[in-house]
């Protein structure tokens, strides 16, 4: 059950990840237009610094087929999350929906116990 423990601490940090960049990309380097706007909003940069927690705590604890299942849909998510260009609105939900499933995601991995 250490792996549950695990991600289970990492989710109480979450609250005190720091916004001063996104954390799935530096800010200082952003040059597509939803970079641009995901660094510029702090909502959107909040959400993003979730996400990408989320997906590296699930990344270190899922088996090896749950990774790859994982990386898979994250990439399709960063190519449809590109197509919101610099619209907050569309980049909202489009975390929104993405956070969604990755919290239902660990929920489940912690319900399941060791493996």
């Amino acid at each position: 059950m250490p792996h549950v423990r695990y991600a289970l601490a990492l989710t109480l940090l979450l609250p005190f990840s720091g916004t001063a960049q996104a954390a799935s990309f530096p800010c200082d380097k952003a040059e597509a237009p939803d970079e641009k706007a995901i660094c510029a909003h702090l909502p959107l940069n909040d959400r993003d610094v979730e996400m990408a927690t989320r997906f590296e705590i699930l990344k270190a604890v899922l088996p090896m087929g749950g990774q790859s299942k994982l990386k898979e849909d994250q990439e399709t998510w960063l190519v449809e999350r590109r197509t919101c260009g610099a619209e907050v609105e569309c980049l909202r939900t489009a975390y929104d929906a993405r956070l969604k499933v990755l919290r239902g995601v660990l929920a489940e991995f912690a319900k399941q116990g060791p493996q």
